[in-house]
């Protein structure tokens, strides 16, 4: 089975559809041991996909717009937050105390891009949270260097930061968490009760694009990637999208800026605003998380606590390692399922874990919970029912690492699948990555483009997700984080 059309049928689409999508094949681009170029495309076009379906039922009748999915195009938003400026500036990426690091048997992966995770990680070891980077550095790297890696991972989760021990796949399918992950869907569907049938207004196909979330509020409280990638797409489609944070924890503004486009931004504090949070609640029509499964359960925010109060809701639930299992509590980040998972080990070398070429984790289920929410959207016209749509970035690795080999290779002796060798792989973990826009310079690509902002000239890859006579470009460029009401417009 394709990908593309594997992917679809998770969804519970009509296979008849995918005959619908095109794909222009680029082989130089996302180049990786493992597929990850056919898993971008295949995210991209299913929910490219789910979105002409869905504008076909509510305004097309010449029936399903054709999709074409360009892997050039996908590659440059899977790899978004290297194409970025902001008035000429480079954002910032990882933070000096993100990445692996040595130890006495093996390696270990923090995070700790955010300020409250590097002074847990530094709690965790011992260290004043308040140590310069470069001497924060050295200390953690002395330190880890006589550590067992599964014990660093272990002291610094219970601390409340972001550590994991690689893992060859091997291991990682042999552990309880692993287990509880394969026997998982990709993504994860289905009806909480017996609400009407959803009626949309129609969209009007001649007034410009045709947007099939036209009139949809979302509201989302996602953070970090994958589910600021999936409410971006919404808004491409014309959602009013309203993503809520905490008040007194602010998004990195560099993430916020790539992710950020086509939405506003709003804090609330739901401890004390639990009123305000049901008055948007009262007039949604899908709400995102992307928290740890539980950690907003005491606000009601679970599925059928939120379809309750507001029957007729799309719930959509992101999480790193599955609402399930030993480790469904855990923090986690693309990077971290990389190397909790064996897909580090598999792109590595001999002597060091490796990395795919892309956040490919992150940005694909994204693009799957997009998917999703679309198609729950086209399945509550028909059937109704509140309906709940669950991803999870481990979920997503297992996919990949038993997908089939990269488009034009044969995969004979490539590391693959759960059975792969239980070495770290003989490649270069070196090799150059390579995205669409790195020939011709700096702006060079068709899929790249420049607009001001409210904060400055922005430079940004433009939205892989298309269809025939759909949008190719977000309504709204990005703004400052929080600076908007919490209110619907």
């Amino acid at each position: 089975m394709d990908e593309i059309e594997y992917v679809w049928s998770v969804l519970g689409g009509d296979a008849a559809l995918t005959a619908r999508v095109a794909r222009a094949a680029r082989p130089e681009v996302l180049e990786a041991r493992l597929p990850v170029r056919a898993l971008a495309s295949a995210c991209v076009g299913a929910c490219a996909l789910a979105a002409a379906e869905l504008a076909a039922r509510r305004a097309a009748p010449g029936g399903v717009p054709a999709v074409r999915v360009d892997d050039g195009a996908v590659a440059a938003a899977f790899t978004s937050e290297r194409h970025l400026r902001i008035g000429g500036r480079e954002p910032v990426s990882f933070a000096p105390l993100s990445r692996l690091w040595r130890t006495a048997d093996g390696w270990v992966r923090t995070h700790a891009n955010y300020p409250h995770h590097r002074a847990r990680l530094l709690a965790a070891l011992g260290l004043a949270r308040d140590t310069e980077d470069a001497r924060a550095v050295d200390a953690v790297g002395s330190l880890l260097a006589g550590l067992p890696a599964r014990s660093v991972e272990e002291t610094v989760y219970a601390a409340g930061g972001a550590a994991v021990a690689l893992r060859t796949p091997e291991e990682w399918a042999a552990s309880e968490q692993g287990r509880a992950v394969a026997g998982r869907p990709l993504v994860e569907r289905g009806v909480l009760d017996a609400s009407p049938a959803r009626t949309f207004a129609p969209v009007p196909p001649s007034a410009g694009a045709l947007l099939p979330a036209a009139g949809l509020r979302v509201l989302d409280l996602t953070r970090v990637i994958a589910g600021p990638v999936a409410t971006r797409t919404l808004a491409l489609l014309g959602a009013d999208v309203l993503r809520v944070d905490p008040p007194g924890l602010p998004e990195l503004p560099d993430q916020h800026v790539d992710t950020g486009f086509g939405k506003r931004s709003a804090t609330l504090d739901l401890t004390c605003d639990q009123a305000a949070f049901e008055e948007l609640l009262g007039a949604a029509d899908v709400v995102v998380t992307g928290y740890r499964p539980g950690s907003l359960d005491r606000f009601g925010l679970s599925p059928r606590a939120l379809a309750a109060r507001r029957p007729g809701l799309v719930v959509a639930r992101l999480s790193a390692w599955g609402a399930y299992g030993p480790w469904a509590g855990r923090r986690g980040f693309d990077s971290l399922v990389q190397v909790g998972t064996g897909i580090a080990a598999l792109e590595g070398t001999a002597d060091r874990p490796g990395a795919l070429p892309a956040q490919a984790l992150d940005h694909g289920t994204g693009y799957l919970l997009a998917a999703g929410v679309l198609r729950a959207l086209t399945e509550q016209s028909r059937h109704g029912g509140s309906r709940y749509v669950e991803v999870a970035l481990a979920r997503t690795a297992a996919w990949l690492s038993a997908g089939p080999a990269p488009d034009g290779a044969s995969g004979a002796g490539r590391p693959h699948g759960v059975g792969g060798p239980s070495t770290m792989g003989t490649g270069s973990g070196a090799r150059r990555v390579r995205a669409a826009g790195d020939a011709g310079g700096p702006g060079a690509s068709p899929w790249l483009r420049e607009r001001e902002s409210p904060l400055g000239r922005l430079r940004y890859a433009l939205p892989p997700v298309r269809f025939e006579g759909g949008p190719t470009d977000w309504e709204r460029a990005p703004g400052p984080w929080g600076a908007d009401a919490a209110r619907w417009v």
